[in-house]
């Protein structure tokens, strides 16, 4: 059952947009369905940058409709852009792939192995699954089944009789000098996934500037399917085109009226689908809002297709913790999937919900996951007891909810870091791994993994697959007999005080109480007395006794939370390797 709600806390910046997406909707087109756009081209894995490209458009869709009001979602999947070139880091495929280059995307093979009968539709299929799984409702439009199937004809007719009036717009911007961009040194944690200009058509020329003049229009040869063609007639009465190819020599004379194989130049296409579709709102990144950039020169173009400029928000750059920048064109990207492999899609929605568009933010691949995770569930406590703040709620709410009704969540979702040193510990061993998480809450135990499932499952991929292997966790078969015996008294007696308490702590809040209080009553202090009570040496000391504990019972200085390492290793084998 739907849910139709009243406009949210005004600090949030989806409400603000939804306002003003619907007044311009009843301006426009009163009592018809607000739409919303977003464009997307298959030239390559669809990155997390481009996903930004279809939260901003869902967020504000979802809220329309929240409200009552019809909306759609337009995905125009650009798969008659031109194949632009090979990219990096694509499984199954060589440089043969390089004689592709200059053919609709939709005519280029699928790499070696893929079930999809494209080159297009392998990278859509990937990003329809992680939508989905997003709960993101939208209309999908081929813009190969639009061009081929002539629902563009008259669009197309109307830009060659009007080409003088686009070829002036175009010179406005053609005459500017460009301004060198100063190089900037990229931070290695702070990767830019960008889509690039022209939704994947940076490249794209903007028109066919031959002896015969301007034409915003590209036809695919037919003989070799490449767009490196030139029109070098063209009537506008017959609609007559002849155009030659200068990668093969074919040329040939069409009825542009009858003649589907070719499309409108990217600054032109893109407006006149603004004016077709009826789009009030999409937003664009910071590379089509610059002076000339797509964006920008539509918005005088769109007025050639009897049509006006949506609402545009320009957003802002994503960011991967521990890579380098990146775009979808270099390969190596990583994917809404791949966020979707280690972290419940109400995170990764919430990571989009929660700034403003033109606000940059980094999803996290490294071990800044934990931290993020810990910050989500701080805030799920909030809104639970009712102490969140709006901006906050209303980005928790944007999250874990679409106007269709709540996302799938893990029934019980314990610390996805406690999950991921489980999942360390044990090695994919789910025997141990229900042993261990069961003792976290001996008073509430975990009965079967499903119910921390799917978060769980999450925690085990991304340890499996973003944790090196010199970082994961092994604990030792043996006690480390040397490092015992040359123990001093001190540490002798921190050891015995800890293997006094286990068996009454054995819990996750009673092991943290136990191994943070062994330092305090060496020093004679309370276990329950507050870092406030306490000198600034006990820091130190806690610090000496947790790495002579991770000495002993994994070789190292450092390891999982102590209190979750301790119940994986088993009370036990603890008292083993600690020498008792």
């Amino acid at each position: 059952m739907p849910i139709v709600a009243q406009s949210t806390e005004t600090t949030d910046w989806v409400s603000r947009f939804a306002d003003e997406v619907i007044a311009e909707s009843e301006r426009r087109a009163p009592g018809k369905p607000v739409v919303v756009a977003s464009g997307l081209s298959p030239s390559g894995p669809i990155h997390l940058g481009n996903l930004r490209e279809v939260m901003t458009p869902h967020l504000v869709a979802d809220e329309i409709r929240r409200r009552g009001h019809q909306v759609r979602h337009l995905i125009s999947w650009d798969d008659y852009d031109r194949y632009r070139k090979v990219p990096a880091g694509v499984e199954g495929i060589d440089e043969t792939w390089a004689e592709h280059i200059g053919k609709p995307l939709t005519s280029v093979p699928a790499p070696q192995g893929s079930p999809h009968p494209n080159w297009a539709e392998h990278f859509k299929a990937a990003m329809t699954g992680a939508l989905a799984d997003l709960g993101v409702e939208f209309d999908g439009i081929s813009q190969t089944a639009q061009y081929t199937s002539g629902v563009y004809r008259e669009q197309i007719l109307h830009a060659m009789r009007h080409r003088a009036d686009i070829d002036a717009v175009l010179a406005q911007y053609r005459t500017k000098p460009k301004t060198a961009k100063k190089p900037q040194q990229k931070p290695v944690d702070a990767a830019e996934l960008e889509a690039e200009e022209g939704s994947g058509a940076a490249a794209e020329d903007d028109g066919s500037s031959g002896s015969a003049g301007y034409f915003p229009y590209k036809p695919y040869c037919g003989n070799c399917e490449k767009d490196l063609t030139t029109v070098t007639a063209y009537d506008d009465d017959s609609t007559e085109l002849t155009y030659a190819c200068t990668a093969c020599g074919f040329s040939e004379t069409v009825r542009l009226s009858e003649f589907n194989r070719g499309k409108l130049v990217w600054k032109v296409d893109w407006p006149m689908r603004w004016a077709y579709e009826g789009v009030i709102f999409e937003p664009s990144g910071v590379d089509h809002s610059s002076p000339g950039s797509s964006f920008q020169v539509g918005g005088h173009i769109v007025g050639i297709f009897g049509g006006r400029q949506p609402i545009g928000p320009m957003y802002a750059f994503v960011g991967i913790s521990g890579m380098a920048k990146m775009s979808s064109s270099k390969g190596g990207v990583p994917t809404p999937a791949d966020a979707l492999k280690i972290m419940e899609p109400q995170l990764l929605r919430w990571l989009y919900a929660r700034r403003r568009p033109n606000q940059s933010f980094k999803i996290a691949f490294d071990q800044e996951i934990q931290r993020l995770y810990d910050e989500w569930d701080r805030l799920d406590a909030k809104v639970a007891d009712g102490t969140a703040l709006p901006a906050d709620l209303a980005a928790h709410s944007r999250a874990v909810r679409t106007a269709a009704g709540d996302l799938p969540a893990t029934p019980r979702p314990l610390p996805y870091r406690t999950l991921a040193s489980v999942a360390d510990i044990t090695a994919g061993h789910a025997d141990q791994a229900l042993r261990i998480l069961s003792e976290l809450d001996p008073a509430h135990p975990l009965t079967s993994l499903d119910e921390a499932r799917p978060r769980y499952d999450k925690a085990e991929a991304w340890i499996n697959t973003h944790v090196p292997a010199d970082q994961r966790t092994i604990v030792r078969q043996e006690p480390d007999a040397e490092l015992l015996k040359s123990l001093d008294e001190p540490s002798r007696q921190s050891l015995r005080l800890l293997l006094d308490g286990l068996a009454d702590h054995w819990s996750l809040d009673g092991l943290t109480h136990l191994v943070y209080g062994v330092p305090k009553v060496q020093a004679g202090f309370s276990p329950d007395a507050t870092p406030k009570e306490l000198p600034p040496e006990i820091k130190t000391a806690q610090r000496s006794f947790f790495a002579l504990l991770y000495h002993l019972l994994v070789g190292r200085d450092t390891g999982p939370r102590l209190p979750t390492l301790l119940l994986a290793v088993g009370q036990e084998r603890v008292r083993a390797l600690l020498g008792e």
